[in-house]
C-alpha cells in the first residue's frame, strides 16, 4: 500500500511532504547513503587550482640565481685557488711544451702541495729574466724544477750530463732531442727557500744557468712559484699529462747523503 506522497519504482525521490516527515526521511537516506554516523551530508564544494604565492615572480629569480649563481662561483673559486690556466708563448720547453700551447697548473703547490725535483712548475719573473725570453707576453714563465734547497746543481759544459750533490742525472726523457743538458759550463749552490730550474729546450731556455748574476745566482724563490703544471688541454691533438719524471732523480742523494 503506498504511503502518500511516495512514487513507486523511484528510490531516493521523494515529494515535498511535511517538515517533520521530511526531515525524518532526508535523515534516514544519509544514512543508508553514507553508512557513518548519521549527520548531514557534507556538500563539496567545486575545487579551484592553486596559484602560486604571491612572491612567486620573485621566488623564481630566487631559485635561478641558486641554480646558476652557486656553480658560477664554485667555479670561480676553484678557478682562483685550485688551478691555473696559462698559454705558453715561448720555446725553452720545446719537446715536453711547444709553443701554443695551453696547460692548467696545481696552485697548491707549493704552498699546500709540496713540490720534487722534475716538476714542471710555473713562477713569477724573479729578476727580469723575460728580457731573455723570446716571445713573451706576460709575467710568469715555465721551467723544469732541477734541484731543490740545498742541492748542488753542476755540469761541466756540452757533452757532459748535469749532475746534483755529485749523482749524474740521465735527462733524455725529456730534454729536447739532439740539445746538450747544457753547453756551458755551471755550479750552483741552492740556497734556502729557493730552486733551480732549467728548461726542457736547454739551447733556447733563459733559465737559472743564464741569470747566475743577478743578484740571486739564478735562483727562483719559492714565494714565486704559482704552482706545478699538471696537463696540456689545447690544441686537442696536444691533450696530455705533463710527465714529472721522477724517477730521473731517485738516486739523487740530499746534501747529507740520503736518498728522498
Amino acid at each position: 500500500m503506498r504511503r502518500p506522497g511516495m512514487r513507486s519504482g523511484v528510490i531516493g525521490e521523494y515529494d515535498d511532504v511535511g517538515s517533520g516527515d521530511a526531515d525524518k526521511d532526508l535523515h534516514t537516506l544519509e544514512v543508508a547513503g553514507y553508512g557513518v554516523k548519521p549527520t548531514p551530508a557534507p556538500r563539496f564544494a567545486l575545487s579551484h587550482p592553486r596559484h602560486g604565492r604571491d612572491d612567486g615572480g620573485e621566488s623564481g629569480w630566487r631559485d635561478t640565481l641558486v641554480w646558476f649563481g652557486v656553480p658560477v662561483i664554485v667555479v670561480l673559486l676553484v678557478r682562483l685557488f685550485l688551478f691555473g690556466f696559462y698559454s705558453i708563448p715561448s720555446g725553452s720547453m720545446m719537446g715536453t711544451i711547444e709553443v701554443g700551447d695551453r696547460v692548467i697548473t696545481n696552485q697548491l703547490a707549493p704552498r699546500i702541495v709540496p713540490v720534487h725535483r722534475g716538476d714542471v712548475i710555473v713562477f713569477r719573473d724573479p729578476a727580469n729574466w723575460l728580457a731573455d725570453e723570446q716571445s713573451s707576453r706576460n709575467n710568469d714563465l715555465i721551467k723544469r724544477l732541477i734541484g731543490m734547497p740545498g742541492d748542488v746543481v753542476a755540469c761541466q759544459g756540452a757533452g757532459h750530463p748535469v749532475t746534483i750533490n755529485g749523482v749524474e742525472i740521465d735527462e733524455r726523457t725529456y730534454i729536447r732531442p739532439g740539445v746538450d743538458p747544457s753547453n756551458f759550463a755551471f755550479n750552483v749552490t741552492v740556497t734556502p727557500g729557493h730552486v733551480f730550474v732549467m728548461g726542457d729546450n736547454r739551447s733556447n731556455s733563459a733559465d737559472s744557468r743564464y741569470h747566475q748574476d743577478d743578484g740571486d745566482q739564478g735562483l727562483v724563490p719559492m714565494n714565486d712559484v704559482l704552482g706545478v703544471a699538471m696537463v696540456t688541454y689545447w690544441p686537442f691533438d696536444r691533450i696530455g699529462r705533463l710527465d714529472a719524471h721522477h724517477e730521473v732523480f731517485r738516486n739523487v742523494p740530499d746534501r747529507n747523503g740520503k736518498l728522498q
